[in-house]
């Protein structure tokens, strides 16, 4: 029910309106892992499906048929034997929905759809066939293709250009929480937490709804992490492994680009990823960085007033970044691990990293802040090394966002569990990174320093320069 469902207000609206249509829909969902596909189609359906079916990773044919076999016989009372193929079990299924109900709304529910396409199963063609030759002239039949694999989703329904090119109705792709609705989903669980501390569990889980369904209201935000990340066998202890391997074929491969952007958090270009993975195959690394991309794990950020190629590539999952930092070599040495580094430069170097990774996941409340909602934005890192020999110094801006209107916002993204001061050495670095960027850049926009911080910014006597501010607060905007 949609009392039960916080946020997904877009995505309900959405599978509201394909309801209303009589002719038949095929609609596609997909999502990063754990991040609440299914529990939004049960509650929108109240669980009432004329057939639903759940694919199992890595089985095989064999299994997924044998499952489907035992839906449609808890569905219709017979006791049929397993069929040989995919084209059979559809077979069934149509002659099964053309009795179902005849005159009322059919839901067919397919989960993990990728899962079903194992090797040489024909799976595809099979569903292709019966959706071509059938299923699409039947109104009232609402077929709800769900799946993780965000790529294959793609590949087999947008990017389709066989049998079901341009045939689904509705396409759903649910991001993860943003800090407004992780705020509003603790509170429907009587998590009762300061937003600083909301936000830090968000920088270790991200909003993913079953990684924050974990926490419990009764600790500390340092004791859940410990109880769930550090404590043997803790829910999340291996979480990892399970990820990569359900999401991705050849997983170490993946693995291994993952982990190479995590050691450098300012992000890589391509050739630098490519050396430190070890993956020299253009094609093999350009589909690995295709499918993170498309399934939320890594970000492509643009280098200002650079072309494409020189992109930067960043690990933009929360948790894998978490789990290269801490997890990897620090589970099971000390189950109170993050408690005891509650103070700790090391966690507070972190802290400053995944804030900053926060901020770019929040574009729209920083613009909305800024009041700049309505203007044609993009958004850009940067960075200049310096030259000795000419006496400049290097100087990197976090986040910079270029406006239509000649307009740059140069955003200073700073953590603090207090409000920030600027003094003299401080103002020297701001000033240099403004000098930089119009010297380098020879751009004629205006530039304002804006900055992004937890608290806020004290008045003193270097806080002129800044004309702009943006704190945590502002992040947690509808």
């Amino acid at each position: 029910m949609k009392d039960r469902v916080i946020g997904r207000e877009k995505e309900w609206q959405r599978l509201e309106e394909f309801m209303q249509a009589h002719s038949a829909q095929l609609i596609e969902v997909c999502g990063r892992l754990r991040v609440g596909k299914t529990f939004l189609i049960e509650e929108f359906f109240n669980r009432k499906f004329a057939f639903r079916l759940t694919g199992v990773h890595g089985r095989s044919m064999k299994v997924q048929l044998g499952n489907f076999i035992a839906e449609y016989n808890r569905r219709t009372g017979e006791q049929k034997a397993a069929p040989k193929n995919w084209q059979q079990a559809f077979e069934l299924l149509r002659g099964y929905l053309s009795e179902a109900a005849p005159d009322g709304r059919k839901v067919v529910f397919i989960d993990e759809m990728p899962w079903l396409d194992t090797m040489r199963s024909g799976f595809t063609g099979a569903f292709e066939w019966f959706w071509n030759d059938w299923a699409y002239a039947q109104d009232g039949l609402v077929f709800v293709a769900c799946g993780s694999a965000a790529l294959w989703m793609i590949s087999h329904f947008e990017a389709n250009r066989g049998g079901l090119f341009s045939r689904q109705a509705c396409r759903l792709y649910l991001e993860p929480f943003t800090l407004s609705e992780t705020g509003k989903f603790l509170k429907h669980r009587n998590i009762s937490w300061s937003r600083c501390s909301i936000a830090e569990a968000y920088m270790i889980m991200g909003g993913i709804p079953f990684y924050l369904n974990l926490l419990n209201g009764s600790m500390s935000l340092s004791q859940n992490i410990d109880n769930i990340f550090f404590r043997k066998n803790g829910e999340l202890h291996d979480e990892f492994g399970r990820l990569y391997q359900t999401l991705f074929s050849n997983s170490d491969a993946y693995i291994r680009v993952a982990e190479a952007l995590s050691e450098k958090t300012g992000g890589m270009t391509r050739q630098e990823l490519q050396e430190k993975a070890g993956i020299w195959a253009s094609g093999d690394l350009s589909e690995i960085i295709r499918n993170l991309v498309t399934s939320g794990f890594v970000r492509v950020s643009a280098f200002y007033k650079k072309k494409k190629k020189d992109a930067l590539y960043q690990l933009s999952d929360y948790y894998t970044a978490f789990y290269f930092r801490y997890i990897k070599d620090h589970y099971g040495r000390d189950e109170h691990f993050w408690s005891n580094a509650i103070d700790s430069p090391a966690r507070r170097s972190w802290a400053g990293l995944a804030f900053g990774q926060l901020c770019k996941d929040h574009i729209r409340q920083i613009r909305q802040k800024l009041g700049i909602s309505g203007v044609l934005t993009e958004e850009y890192i940067w960075y200049t090394k310096g030259d000795e020999e000419l006496g400049t110094k290097g100087a990197q801006i976090d986040l910079v966002l270029e406006r239509r209107d000649m307009v740059i916002n140069l955003c200073e993204i700073k953590y603090s569990i207090n409000v920030c001061a600027i003094d003299r050495d401080y103002d020297a670095v701001l000033r240099n990174k403004i000098d930089s960027f119009r010297r380098e850049t020879c751009t004629r926009s205006s530039l304002q320093l804006t900055m992004i911080t937890t608290y806020g910014l004290t008045k003193g006597r270097y806080s002129n320069l800044i004309q702009n501010q943006v704190t945590l607060d502002d992040l947690f905007a509808g």
